[in-house]
């Protein structure tokens, strides 16, 4: 059995899903500056973009190897997360340890080579991601808030990489977009853990239903009034050349209120990618919000 276990398409396969590829679609956010810069037909800067993106998938997909070597004694009494491959021993840590090594040195390496910017931020992700793994996911409303950080500095990637300035609007959606996930990330922790919350993440024994409602709510309104707010500024209509932004507004509320049925009514929203992958009304949402803009900022 061992020796099945250790073969190598099976640790290929083992160390793969450790990197959670569904998990690379939050990732994407890297290619917002590219389209809301409208660089979309400059094919160094789509290149450039595209590697960042890699680049960080790589990265990315370190850091959860990281936290599921970390977390690998907790996860197993988690009812999904003992599944994974180093929780279950599907994957040896003697495996992920050298493989993880490898992959970020080369990862990080090619990450500054693309531009000393990008790789700094690809650092400071790093090291946010691996301070939130042994310290910050302990601390109540923080442990939000610095997956937050996360996604603004993929948003700040994608723009050096491509050489353009974020629109401050822009860093400001991806905040507060990030936090309504991450509360609802939490809220479905909380009620399918139940009782054994606290044991697997001692954070969610500060938390409580009611509280995350109120935080999902306050956010929820930020969110839709700050990305209305974006879409009509008259600076962002002169820089984008364009005052018909705001046609994409039903698209974001829509998405919002869906996602806000999924974790109320199917007791989803625990992992914001897969939900975002297997609920098609919310993907078509998404892809149609993506077309809506590209047609309005690109005719």
């Amino acid at each position: 059995m061992e020796g099945v276990a250790l073969s190598p398409p099976r640790v290929f396969l083992a160390l793969l899903e450790s990197m959670r590829p569904r998990q690379w679609i939050k990732n994407l956010i890297l290619f917002a500056p590219l389209l809301f810069a409208k660089q979309l037909s400059d094919p160094v800067r789509l290149i450039h973009s595209v590697a960042a993106f890699a680049l960080f998938c790589a990265v990315s997909g370190v850091v959860y190897v990281f936290n599921d070597l970390v977390d690998r004694d907790r996860d197993r009494q988690h009812p999904v997360k003992s599944a994974r491959p180093i929780a279950s021993g599907r994957l040896p840590v003697s495996f992920a340890i050298p493989f993880a090594a490898v992959l970020l040195t080369a990862s990080l390496a090619a990450s500054f080579a693309l531009s000393l910017p990008f790789g700094a931020i690809t650092l400071a992700y790093l090291l946010t991601n691996v301070a939130y793994s042994l310290y910050f996911k302990r601390l109540v409303i923080l442990d939000v808030m610095i997956i937050g950080l996360g996604f603004v500095l993929r948003a700040l990637a994608g723009a050096v990489a491509i050489d353009v300035e974020i629109s401050p609007w822009l860093i400001l959606c991806t905040i507060l977009l990030s936090l309504f996930l991450a509360f609802c990330k939490r809220r479905q922790e909380l009620e399918s853990l139940a009782e054994g919350a606290g044991g697997h993440r001692v954070s969610l024994q500060e938390y409580s239903v009611a509280f995350l409602d109120q935080m999902i709510s306050i956010v929820t309104a930020a969110t839709v009034v700050c990305y209305s707010f974006y879409t009509i500024s008259p600076e962002v209509e002169q820089k984008l050349g364009t005052r018909h932004l705001f046609l994409t507004i039903p698209f974001v509320l829509y998405g919002i209120f869906r996602y806000l049925y999924l974790v109320h009514r199917r007791g989803q929203g625990g992992n914001p990618a897969t939900s975002l992958l297997t609920d098609h009304p919310l993907l078509l949402c998404v892809a149609l919000w993506a077309a809506v803009v590209a047609v309005i900022l690109y005719r």
